[in-house]
């Protein structure tokens, strides 16, 4: 438990970001996201009082990945959990104010967050705390150049995307379960929680890629393949994001059944997988267009020399591998993807 305080402002921080994507206007949108990230910065205040954040960069990294993302892997206790998910938020959420994201996207990124400080602290999504007087806002500073605010924003995003993954990966876990202990209410409502967090994905790459693409091929591209780093950066690098496919492989063996068979057994099972992969799906979608705006047709740093498709085709096959695998196990299957995956494994 981390006490009556922590999760006081916890749900206060929940209520808060509750509310930033329901502000239409760009200036009062703005005025909110400051709000959040002044409330989020006394959560974390708060549970730094209970114990200080390990200092990540004092930790060996595991990957060429973990150290150009700055994300390492420790064990911690929950407070330091929570704690350092709160940083993640924090940063992502001052990142947000100046950051040129549709409020499609500003609204999936801030559910996930929500959901982050909620299951980390163990706070409830209930009720609020008592009311409180708002915050007072830091007025914007002079800040960074836009070359470097550009460069950081690529970093903050990964990092709430890597935060999503972890959080994904765990609601998915817990899901599959309850599962298997036979408690179907307390499955669902995890499943629901994974799916917010999956939509959160692209919303959150979205995020790091709300940056001018000449930017990011003269500035950033190159950074992250050799001579600058050892082995080319790829997404199969992030073990957040493993971790994530693994917990969703096994969820699916212990419910393997087609939508159809499981609808007709348990509608609510049925509805609330379906959206999660449904969820999936749409991940991989975004992130075929989003690797578009960026490098066009070009090819991925880390494609091999011989390699037949750019990275665009690749990221499109990746899709309609996923889009094949759930085809029978959703609603709205993409059922000609499906019969055409099984043409050419038996071709």
């Amino acid at each position: 438990m981390l006490g009556a305080r922590v999760g006081a402002e916890a749900r206060r921080t929940g209520c808060v970001l509750a509310g930033v994507a329901t502000h239409a206007g760009p200036v009062v949108r703005t005025l909110a996201l400051r709000q959040a990230a002044a409330v989020a910065g006394e959560l974390a205040a708060a549970l730094s009082a209970l114990a200080p954040a390990v200092a990540g960069e004092a930790l060996p990294p595991e990957s060429t990945s973990q150290s150009f993302f700055r994300v390492r892997e420790v064990e911690l206790s929950d407070q330091q959990a929570a704690l350092h998910g709160v940083l993640v938020v924090h940063r992502g959420l001052e990142d947000l104010c100046d950051a040129p994201l549709s409020g499609a996207d500003l609204a999936l990124e801030v559910a996930g967050m929500r959901q982050s400080v909620l299951d980390l602290t163990g706070a409830g999504p209930g009720a609020g705390p008592d009311p409180v007087p708002p915050v007072a806002v830091p007025e914007p500073g002079a800040g960074a150049s836009p070359e470097s605010e550009w460069s950081a924003r690529w970093l903050v995003g990964h990092q709430v995307h890597v935060l999503f993954n972890v959080c994904a990966a765990v609601a998915v876990a817990d899901a599959t379960r309850h599962l298997r202990h036979g408690d179907g209410d307390a499955a669902l409502l995890r499943l629901a929680d994974a799916t917010v967090y999956v939509r959160g994905f692209p919303a959150a790459m979205a995020h790091a890629s709300a940056i001018p693409a000449d930017h990011y091929m003269a500035e950033i591209r190159h950074t992250m393949a050799p001579p600058s780093v050892d082995v080319p950066l790829s997404g199969r690098q992030h073990r957040g994001y493993r971790l994530f496919r693994a917990a969703m492989k096994d969820l699916l063996s212990e419910v393997p059944d087609s939508y159809e068979q499981l609808a007709s057994r348990a509608p609510e099972l049925a509805e609330a997988r379906g959206a999660l992969l449904e969820a999936d799906i749409v991940d991989g979608e975004r992130h075929v267009t989003l690797a578009y705006s960026m490098v066009h047709l070009r090819r991925s740093i880390a494609q091999k020399p011989e390699g037949p498709d750019n990275a665009v085709a690749e990221l499109r096959l990746m899709r309609h591998r996923r889009a094949a695998q759930y085809a029978s196990l959703i609603r709205f299957g993409d059922h000609y993807i499906a019969d055409a995956v099984a043409g050419l494994r038996h071709s």
